[in-house]
């Protein structure tokens, strides 16, 4: 399986499919993914993390819109749709992602997602949240 194709069957088995037993069958056992939070994320944090937002949110499509392989390493740009589990409202987001892989498995991750816009959809944020910080008004608690 070419390399690209496997990333595209991640998102969509784990993240779409929702399918969380699934991640270790993707990941090398000492995976850990950069970027998705202050740390990395190895394939058991991959578990709750998943369930975090799947809790959330039901994703209906991870859209590759800009995709290199070259090698062993996949560079993707991303986009997500979904809609909120509370009341069905529409939430996209979007992302890139940066992996190595080898055997057949993911083995190394580099990912940035833009978790601003998606927490601002959910309500958990104020509309606006960047432009507010990026003006210097802050965000009023």
């Amino acid at each position: 399986m070419a390399h690209l194709e496997l990333l595209k069957k991640w998102y969509d088995r784990v993240w779409v499919q929702q399918d969380l037993d699934a991640i270790g069958r993707f990941f090398a056992p000492d995976f850990e993914a950069q970027g998705v939070m202050d740390f990395g994320v190895g394939p058991e944090d991959f578990h709750a993390l998943g369930a975090a937002v799947l809790a959330q949110v039901e994703i209906n499509e991870v859209r590759f819109d800009r995709e290199v392989e070259l090698g062993d390493w996949v560079w993707a740009t991303f986009t997500v749709l979904a809609v909120t589990l509370a009341d069905q409202k529409p939430v996209q987001t979007t992302g890139q992602i940066m992996a190595r892989m080898s055997d057949g498995k993911i083995v190394e991750a580099y990912n940035q997602i833009d978790f601003l816009t998606f927490f601002e959809q959910l309500g958990y944020l104020p509309p606006d949240s960047l432009a507010l910080c990026l003006s210097g008004e802050g965000i009023a608690a």
